[in-house]
């Protein structure tokens, strides 16, 4: 099945000017600058692991923290995957990962179910990995989540290291999303949903 499943979405406040592009059927590329080393490196583990092209520009007011850019990247991010997956004809729908990093080990499970919902347990062992607040985690997620029309649960089952512990959850994540965004060949054209509609 040949599709176009290719968003671009900017979304510009007094606060952030972001600019995202996703293609859902890609190679894992990645062009990312949101002035936050850590948070592009974890991005850059969602376009790997996801097999999504992904370009990400941020401008922020990170002179006070980097909660809006990273927040609004998230926002803008679930923008653009709604508009790739489109009606979700198709869609499988239900994705999840288990991915480990050494002694951390994170569950990532998503539904396009068309009812945003975050459920996240992430006990970081530490506030700070490089110039990324771990609590942001929390704030980019909500943002994907409300934005994609996604339920999303997301765990830290076992860590020590707070970088492994954030990576292992951005690589599940990526995972989780490349599975629930695929192309059932067995259900084309078809919503997956007994409502007929997602």
């Amino acid at each position: 099945m040949t599709m176009n499943r290719i968003a671009e979405v900017r979304r510009d406040t007094k606060e952030t000017q972001i600019r995202v592009r996703v293609d859902l059927d890609g190679t894992g590329a990645s062009k990312l600058a949101t002035g936050i080393g850590f948070f592009d490196h974890m991005l850059d583990q969602v376009a790997r692991h996801g097999l999504i092209d992904l370009e990400v520009e941020a401008q922020g007011d990170l002179h006070i923290d980097g909660h809006h850019t990273v927040e609004d990247v998230g926002i803008t991010l679930g923008m653009a995957v709604a508009k790739a997956v489109g009606d979700k004809k198709g869609l499988v729908r239900y994705g999840h990962a288990y991915v480990p990093l050494d002694e951390a080990l994170s569950r990532v499970v998503i539904d396009f179910s068309g009812r945003p919902g975050l459920h996240l347990h992430v006990p970081f062992t530490s506030g700070m990995v490089g110039g990324f607040d771990t609590q942001l985690t929390y704030e980019f997620f909500q943002g994907f989540a409300n934005h994609a029309l996604v339920t999303l649960h997301v765990d830290n089952l076992k860590g020590v290291n707070a970088h492994h512990q954030c990576e292992t959850v951005f690589k599940a994540f990526g995972r989780a999303l490349r599975m629930a965004a695929a192309i059932d060949p067995r259900a084309a054209g078809v919503v997956p949903s007994t409502k007929g509609t997602l």
